[in-house]
């Protein structure tokens, strides 16, 4: 059995589970005295549906999960581990038990005790039911056994290596037993009047203009969050999030919430500061999600010919500004153990191949020029999704396809997209951690085809050879051997193309340079900020 606590540095467990090497150290170093005090304006967008993150895996929920709750973890930029409400942990030889020691002595917002109870609970009946994420990385936990109120033992029906690099507050936020447990979950009124063990309270809350945070007075680390309040604007134009940075009436935006080449022109201003650190563990991808249930759709030439009609090239350049890569396949290009173009197909922008596909799979232009009509849902995150889906409008124009383009609020793209699948096609901007069970997976497994799950399975896509495939990426140890499955699933997603990936984005975090040390580790400003400071 290996053994985890924070007397132990650079311990390498192999055991039966050889799930890597977790270090526990500072997930940032910190260079100077922080002063304590302070209010922080955060500017972002779109708003909010709930206040936590264990119920969806939404941006503007992932922005704030983590200052209202902890993880049983935290990592640093390496994605090595470092106690949160777990003190230490410790392994089975045959990696099928992980118990975790609780903090001891930890409080919930409203005075509860925080105990194994809740542990138990959040993993069961939230994250394996109604994350979308959290159903495939808690996918082999069976029971959580609770042999007394400070320890938590996870059961497993089979190894999980990249579990252990999901249990940060933003990914898996522990939740209040006491207040949830036989309700129903995402109708809880708890999801948008929080109650965390975590260093912010809800001090206000208007929907869809802000969230006030105060600082917790009884956090169990004493001597932080430095902060007195965050507070969360939501401001629907990207110009105006910048003239806010500019003038002072914002601190900090983050996740590139602002045009990319003012991240650029503010990078090289003395009064702000810009980094791309603090997204290891949500490494986006901007792609296409096909919804197989539309016949037109389900035609795989159709779907290679949208394919030749769009130049990712184009749309980096264009649309990002350089902060991304053109998408080869389902993986990022900073997934760097798994992730290959070798043997992957690839479509070349090429509107005669387009036309020619689309007149082979029997949709030929009529006397208007046009073959068919569809419509194209974006993701309401970012400015990005609407800029693409306007160039497509174009590209599609030229092949005889009418597209329409349909927007929404974050909650109704949700209901639309994956409760009511009312939807041709959508852009989305997913996330995922640097191993493809975090985040990757669920797109793509035909059990995460599950009404209601955001961020899942949209494209209702079913392939017995991929769901054993990932499966078996899942549970295997031997590096070479998971690369190696990892590549078949590369070449088959791209082959079968249920989603087309466009843009393997890099993200920024832009801020007043008077406000220090809000990206210390792999979760950066969308964690706890509690390490930040202003002087």
């Amino acid at each position: 059995m290996a053994v985890f606590s924070t007397s132990l540095n650079r311990r390498t467990f192999l055991g039966g589970t050889a799930l890597g090497a977790l270090t526990l150290a500072f997930p940032g170093q910190l260079l100077a005295e922080p002063k304590s005090g302070g209010v922080v304006t955060v500017v972002s967008w779109p708003p909010p549906s709930y206040l936590t993150s264990a119920v969806t895996t939404a941006g503007p929920e992932t922005n704030l999960g983590g200052k209202f709750f902890d993880g049983l973890l935290e990592y640093g930029f390496q994605m090595v581990a470092q106690p949160a409400l777990a003190e230490s942990w410790s392994i089975s030889d045959d990696g099928l038990r992980i118990t975790f020691n609780l903090r001891k002595g930890v409080k919930w917002h409203d005075g509860q005790p925080f105990t194994s109870r809740d542990v138990a609970f959040t993993i069961m009946e939230v994250l394996k039911v109604h994350h979308g994420r959290g159903r495939v990385t808690f996918g082999a936990v069976t029971a959580v056994e609770t042999p007394d109120e400070n320890t938590a033992v996870f059961v497993l029906e089979r190894p999980a290596p990249a579990m252990l690099k999901s249990l940060d507050a933003v990914e898996s936020p522990m939740m209040p037993a006491h207040l949830y447990q036989g309700t129903d979950i995402m109708k809880n009124p708890h999801n948008t009047d929080p109650v965390g063990t975590g260093p912010y309270k809800l001090e206000s809350y208007t929907v869809g203009e802000s969230v006030v945070m105060v600082r917790n007075p009884d956090y169990w680390d004493k001597d932080k969050p430095h902060l007195d309040r965050i507070v969360m604007r939501y401001v629907s134009d990207s110009a105006t999030r910048t003239a806010m940075l500019e003038t002072g009436e914002a601190n900090l935006v983050s996740f590139s919430m602002i045009p990319p080449l003012d991240i650029n022109r503010l990078g090289e201003d003395a009064k702000f500061s810009v980094t791309q650190k603090g997204y290891e563990t949500i490494l986006s991808m901007c792609f296409i999600d096909f919804n197989l249930r539309n016949p037109i759709l389900a035609n795989e030439k159709v779907r290679h010919a949208i394919a030749h009609a769009i130049d990712n090239k184009w749309i980096v350049e264009n649309v990002y500004f350089g902060f991304g890569y053109p998408a080869t396949g389902p993986l990022h290009q900073e997934q760097a153990d798994f992730y290959t173009a070798e043997g992957v197909p690839t479509y070349a922008p090429d509107l005669a191949q387009a036309e020619k596909l689309l007149d082979e799979a029997g949709y030929k232009r009529d006397a208007s020029g046009k073959r068919f009509a569809i419509i194209m849902d974006p993701l309401p995150w970012g400015d990005e999704p609407l800029r693409i889906s306007e160039y497509m409008r174009e590209q599609f124009r030229q092949i005889g396809i009418d597209l329409t383009i349909r927007t929404a609020d974050m909650a109704g793209f949700v209901k639309r997209v994956y409760t009511n699948r009312d939807f041709d096609m959508s852009i989305v901007v997913g996330t995922s951690g640097p191993d493809p069970t975090i985040g990757v997976h669920r797109f793509y497994v035909s059990s995460n085809i599950k009404e209601g799950v955001a961020f899942s399975n949209g494209s209702g896509y079913s392939n017995p050879e991929v769901d054993k495939i990932l499966a078996d990426a899942q549970l295997e140890l031997d590096l070479e051997k998971r690369k190696k499955l990892y590549a078949d699933f590369q070449a088959i997603e791209m082959r079968d193309l249920p989603s087309l990936p466009l843009v393997a984005t890099n993200r920024a975090t832009v801020s007043s340079a008077n406000l220090h040390d809000h990206t210390v580790g792999a979760i950066g400003s969308f964690g706890s900020l509690l390490s930040a400071w202003i002087g």
